[in-house]
Parts: C-alpha cells; structure tokens; sequence
C-alpha cells in the first residue's frame, strides 16, 4: 500500500485504498469534472465527501491540500516518477490526467493547445460568470430585490458566453468536432447546473442555444457523466 502519510488531509479522510486515486469533492459543477473524468478514464479512484455543511473546505486538514479552500482536490500515488502527488484546481486536475492517461485529449500538439483554450475558456469565463448569476439570482435575490444591476449584468455576460458555445458547436458533435475530451467535461456541468442548481433555463433563453442544448443532452447521457454527476454521495 502507497505511504500517503504525509498528506495531513488523509487523517480526517482516511484512504481505505491507499494505492489509488484519493478525490475529495461533493457533487457541484466544479466537483464532478473530476468524478466524471475519472470515470470516462477507467481510474480506480476512492471518493471522500467534503461538505460544505460542515465547512469541510476550511478544515486545516482540507486547506493542506488546496489553500485556496475549494473542492475538488487530489492525491494521485502513482504520479510523476512513481511518486505521490496532490493536485486542486479542476482544470489542472484535467488536464494531468488526461496527459497521465494520454486521453481525453488530441495527440497532436495544435489539438492540445486547441483544448486547453476552451479549458481556460470555462475556468475564467463560464464558470465564474455563471456561478456569479446563479448567485445574485437564487441565493441572493432578497438582497438586490430594488437593484436589477447584478442579475441582469451576470444574466448578459452568461448568455454572451452561451452564444460563443453555441458558435463553436453548430455543426459538431462537441467541442473538438468529433473527439470528446476535457474541454466538454469541464464545460458541460456549468451549463447543466445553471439549469438544474440556479434555475435559470427561462432568464438565460436556452431555446436560443440548440446545439448547445443538444451538445448538453449528449454528454449528460454518456455513462460515465450518469456514473460521476452523483459523486461523492451526499450524506
């Protein structure tokens, strides 16, 4: 069994499998890219539930792991050179295991770059926009009940972000044309969540995105994407 004794996260979630993937999540849009990665790759991996409840996410022992305070994170035993590393940041995360595996990912040098574009695209633009619309629409719209300018600057720039996404997948089947990789699975769960979390299908006018909508219904019905939009079990 791999020695991963010196991860201090791995005293409050203590591996029963210390010789796979260690991935401490909860199921958000940031979290199950991993989840859903880790299936579409076939990795052994052991999930451990951060809960936001709990303010698991502060924990000394989580924070040891990623100071930045957020989920989902990694511990691979088997990294570089054979030895153990920890990994946070979805999108780094994606990335090495798609070059760990050689999945997920096109051969060539200009693909790969291709990828990592639109990686970086949802990293900086769909994910932070979204989760800011979400949050001023459902969690804080008490607050901002006589100022529409949060919702309706958040609302814009989402709906600016659907329509480059929907630019780029008329006529493919995914991001990259035929190959599926981590630029959809970084991607799709934000636009899913949007949805089904914020509830704002109607406020964003997805009737005016059908490929995105068709590209959302493809990777949402992919088994590993059914397998990993539930992982970590919520307790």
């Amino acid at each position: 069994m791999a020695d991963l004794s010196s991860f201090p996260i791995t005293k409050r979630w203590p591996a029963s499998n210390s010789d796979i993937i260690q991935l401490y999540s909860l199921p958000t849009p940031n979290g199950v890219k991993v989840s859903i990665a880790l299936e579409e790759l076939g990795l052994p991996y052991e999930p451990h539930l951060v809960s936001f409840g709990t303010n698991d996410q502060k924990s000394p022992e989580f924070v040891s792991l990623n100071p930045n305070g957020r989920i989902p994170a990694i511990i691979d035993p088997n990294g570089p050179d054979g030895k153990p590393i920890g990994l946070f940041e979805s999108g780094a995360i994606l990335v090495y295991l798609a070059e760990k595996t050689g999945k997920l990912m096109p051969k060539d040098a200009a693909g790969r770059y291709e990828v990592l574009q639109w990686v970086f695209f949802q990293m900086a633009g769909v994910g932070p926009m979204f989760g800011q619309f979400g949050h001023f629409f459902k969690f804080a719209a008490d607050k901002v009940a006589n100022n529409p300018y949060p919702v309706e600057r958040y609302r814009d720039e989402a709906k600016r972000l659907l329509g480059i996404l929907e630019e780029r997948l008329t006529g493919r089947q995914w991001i990259m044309g035929d190959e599926y990789t981590i630029a959809d699975i970084t991607t799709f769960p934000w636009v899913r969540g949007v949805d089904v979390f914020y509830g704002g299908r109607e406020v964003l006018e997805f009737d005016k995105f059908p490929a995105v909508m068709a590209w959302l219904e493809r990777a949402v019905a992919r088994p590993a994407s059914q397998r990993g939009l539930n992982v970590p079990k919520r307790d």
